[in-house]
């Protein structure tokens, strides 16, 4: 947490514990979240109790379950702060699909799908 830019402890958090559940991986997910409290605890630093942090927390005991309308709950609430990092949605799309069976919306399906009905 020392090597991040000051007020971008939990940016960096969040990109680690994302990267994981966007590939299926909770329990590495769950520990690192868990290790780095405890690294913090024992350096006697403040974790950062910050928007991004909640989200991440609650995220975690969402994907435990077959909540997905929790899920997409979240990711509304919670939209300011995931909007930080512009990689964060895709990866929340990645664990969507990954949990939940939800497929991805076609980049098709917009502007470009309209004009390709219309042909």
């Amino acid at each position: 947490m020392g090597k991040c830019y000051p007020g971008e402890d939990d940016l960096a958090i969040a990109r680690a514990v994302l990267m994981y559940l966007s590939v299926g991986n909770m329990r590495d997910a769950n520990f690192l979240l868990g290790e780095v409290k405890q690294q913090v605890e024992a350096k006697k630093l403040e974790f950062p109790q910050t928007d991004l942090i909640y989200f991440i927390s609650y995220l975690l005991q969402t994907l435990q379950r077959d909540a997905y309308p929790l899920f997409s709950m979240l990711r509304s609430s919670y939209k300011q702060s995931i909007d930080r990092e512009p990689a964060f949605n895709e990866w929340l799309d990645d664990i969507g699909e990954v949990f939940y069976g939800v497929q991805r919306r076609n980049p098709l399906q917009g502007m470009f799908g309209d004009i390709f009905k219309m042909m």
